[in-house]
């Protein structure tokens, strides 16, 4: 297996396949940092305090990272994946499936990353999948339990990746709605940016709350008009990493929000962020990609007014804004023709059943 990225997720994420038994290379830009992960077994700058497995080696060289890898999992900012995979392809053995960790999307072209792969990289959709899930890296670098879910138009697809990463302390799901799983990891951090900002503000638990599960509303709305089912949305995928997300100080969306809520600059923000913070990126992208198919998200709207400047933070209430002066219903009538009251609450109950038990159906669980 070859990861690509040693920022915190890739590195996490290296050591979770390593954890799992697979022979992993990790690939490094800074010569430096692979090789402090491969003597030290740390990677200081971006989980501190952690040990990394002695199995894992990592290297700069990208031919030496790509060299027989059967599975390549990419972990690299969304904006920069284009150029990253066209230097990546001479390297790549035949028939390697390619996995995307990101969850953003490309903000000129408003494609989702597995797309990108599949337009760069010319290959079968089939041989390529998306993880997603309530995914903070640094806790599961400390080895704390949770779960995942693994997507691919192919189910053979995914349960292969699945199978490579699970082990005593991550769990893999699977599922073969690959637009629902990305769009759950993109939006989140919309919705996360938000309760960062009236964090930041001093607004208390009412307001979060009211924003979470409206921007969950948002979220399924803009997944759905997209071809997603609504029950990826309910799961892991998610509502999972909706919560983690949004109710963490490890997550880098919700410190960006909190900091734009403290009055700091879009500019300042950027400069105090260490990593890539993703829905700053893809704020733009989704509204565009809602305008196209006529979904309204409130929410992310109000996210964008408060990064242009043109919207003091505090006068934030997106859960609160309508077209409407009249009583509305919590879901659009539209969705609750679609799909019923009850598909939401079932998928969420399906989650929780499958965390606490492992339960698979025959074709394996839909989070």
């Amino acid at each position: 297996m070859a990861v690509l990225g040693a920022g915190s997720w890739g590195t996490t994420f290296a050591k979770i396949l390593t954890d799992g038994g697979a022979d992993v290379v990790l690939w490094a830009r800074r010569p430096e940092l692979a090789r402090e992960i491969s003597e030290a077994r740390r990677n200081s700058d971006y989980l501190p305090g952690v040990n990394l497995p002695i199995g894992l080696r990592a290297t700069s060289r990208l031919d030496l990272a790509l060299a027989g890898a059967e599975m390549v999992f990419v972990s690299v900012p969304s904006q920069s994946l284009r150029e990253n995979l066209k230097q990546v392809e001479p390297y790549l053995a035949e028939n390697a499936i390619i996995i995307s960790l990101m969850k953003g999307v490309e903000r000129s072209t408003g494609m989702r990353m597995s797309s990108v792969i599949e337009e760069v990289l010319r290959i079968d959709p089939d041989r390529i999948a998306a993880i997603s899930g309530p995914n903070l890296a640094l806790e599961i670098a400390k080895e704390q339990p949770t779960g995942a879910v693994v997507s691919s138009s192919s189910l053979e697809t995914a349960q292969a990746v699945a199978k490579l990463a699970t082990n005593r302390y991550f769990r893999s799901y699977i599922n073969t709605d690959v637009i629902g799983t990305e769009f759950g990891g993109v939006l989140k951090n919309l919705i996360a940016v938000a309760i960062g900002i009236v964090d930041g503000v001093g607004y208390g638990e009412n307001t979060k709350a009211s924003i979470i599960t409206r921007g969950l509303v948002e979220m399924t709305d803009f997944a759905v008009a997209y071809g997603a089912q609504a029950e990826t949305l309910a799961g892991l995928a998610g509502l999972g990493d909706l919560i983690a997300t949004c109710q963490s100080p490890l997550s880098r969306n919700n410190t960006a929000g909190r900091l734009l809520g403290q009055g700091y600059s879009i500019n300042d923000v950027v400069k105090q962020m260490q990593q890539t913070t993703e829905g700053l990126a893809s704020v733009k992208p989704v509204l565009e990609l809602a305008r196209a198919k006529g979904v309204e998200m409130p929410i992310v709207e109000q996210v964008r007014q408060v990064l242009d400047g043109t919207l003091n933070p505090r006068d934030i209430a997106p859960h609160l804004t309508t077209d409407s002066g009249e009583p509305q219903g919590e879901r659009t009538l539209d969705d609750a023709q679609a799909h019923g009251g009850a598909s939401l609450w079932g998928a969420f109950q399906r989650t929780f059943d499958q965390l606490r038990h492992g339960r698979r159906s025959a074709g394996g669980p839909r989070p």
